[in-house]
């Protein structure tokens, strides 16, 4: 008996070891963690104007350079150029261990999906086509990781946002050009596009230049694009408390927006070991005051009516002094937020980096950035600096340094 069931299983795994041969997962992930000197953040002081004070800081943060995470990607051979695939990923913070993206567990990306040799559908919580299209030549990824995306990542090309209960194509490249769509479900009965989204995108490669643009329609942005977390309200404003210590001040008072339209678009050039390009972004809030939004004295306590209109443009170059030593800048200009009268504001940002490799998946880093703003924000008060992954500045200006270590593995 002991015999003919080794006989069974060992024929059992002859059989079946070529199935198992044509799939594969791969465990991967990336960790980011330094020490941060910021001049001046936001502090809770009750009785003090705005109900916060400010003063310097010293933190270990988390995921500047790139944001930490690990996950498991998976494809199976299905034949005749086809195959399935999957993604799930998880962002966390190193300091802690507490999941990033509000809580959600695989918050970064969980999807499946089809390749085939006429591109990949994909089914989940998925990056935008801006993100797909842009994403890997916006400033952050050759001028110091966060600290260079666009103020409070504004456009989403730093992919702040994901997307869920969407369904993605994205084509194979063609003579250079890779095309790519995607549509958000918002799952309401009796109205099939509250809570949707929907977004398109190309990028263009010809050599040394590469061209890349995306657009994308959100319809309720409170509820469907900031609020798609864990911990998110469904009445609350998702972008961020408008009082005491702020969040989102750049547009976190547009939170009652009916729908919200992101135009961009970046030309990048090489030249030996030298990356430099220009990009733009018009940023739309559309339509304030929409009861659908949210409890209107949380998502409108201004009374906003109408659009409120941001332009965003940027310069970057990095260039590798060596095979392992890469430096890095940025200028970027952002301007925006009249509305019923109010000013509009601006935010200058200035930022740079050197970065060293120890290895192909170790490298230790030095990253600088500085933000002067002026006029009235979203929440009706002076202006102040937001820079990605850093609390705002309680005065018109803010300097923040960071010196760390990002392991892939």
């Amino acid at each position: 008996m002991k015999l003919r069931n080794t006989l069974v299983g060992a024929l059992t795994l002859a059989v079946g070891g070529p199935v198992f041969a044509q799939s594969s997962v791969t465990l991967y992930g990336l960790l980011d963690e330094g020490i941060n000197y910021v001049n001046n953040v936001q502090t809770a002081q009750a009785g003090a104007p705005n109900g916060r004070t400010g003063g310097s800081q010293f933190a270990m943060t988390s995921g500047v350079m790139q944001a930490s995470r690990w996950g498991l990607r998976g494809t199976e051979d299905l034949g005749a150029g086809y195959k399935a695939i999957f993604v799930i990923e998880n962002g966390f913070d190193v300091g802690t261990g507490r999941f990033q993206q509000g809580g959600t567990f695989f918050g970064r990306q969980s999807y499946v999906g089809v390749t085939s040799p006429w591109g990949s559908v994909t089914a989940g919580r998925q990056y935008d086509s801006i993100v797909d299209s842009i994403g890997a030549m916006q400033a952050g990824s050759f001028a110091g990781g966060a600290f260079a995306d666009h103020p409070g990542d504004i456009d989403n090309v730093a992919d702040t946002q994901r997307i869920n209960n969407s369904v993605k194509y994205t084509s194979p490249t063609f003579g250079g050009l890779t095309l790519t769509g995607l549509y958000g479900f918002g799952g309401v009965a009796g109205s099939f596009g509250k809570n949707s989204i929907w977004s398109v995108g190309a990028r263009y490669v010809a050599g040394p230049l590469a061209l890349a643009g995306g657009y994308m329609h959100i319809n309720n942005p409170n509820q469907s694009f900031y609020g798609n977390n864990s911990i998110s309200s469904p009445t609350a404003n998702n972008l961020g408390s408008v009082t005491g210590v702020q969040v989102n001040p750049i547009y976190g008072g547009f939170a009652s927006a009916h729908r919200l339209q992101i135009y961009s678009g970046v030309a990048q050039y090489t030249i030996g070991s030298l990356i430099a390009a220009v990009s733009y972004s018009n940023i739309r809030f559309q339509e304030l005051n929409d009861p659908a939004s949210g409890t209107l004295a949380q998502t409108n306590p201004f009374g906003y009516t109408g659009n409120a209109a941001f332009n965003n443009y940027n310069v970057y170059a990095g260039y590798y002094i060596t095979p392992a030593l890469q430096v890095g800048g940025s200028y970027n200009y952002l301007r925006g937020g009249a509305i019923n009268g109010k000013d509009s504001a601006a935010y200058q940002t200035y930022n740079a980096v050197i970065d060293y490799f120890l290895s192909k998946r170790t490298d230790v880093y030095f990253a600088a950035a500085y933000m002067k703003a002026s006029g009235v924000d979203s929440t009706k008060q002076a202006a102040v600096p937001y820079i990605v992954t850093v609390t705002p500045s309680n005065t018109s200006n803010q300097v923040v340094a960071r010196i760390a270590i990002r392991h892939k593995f």
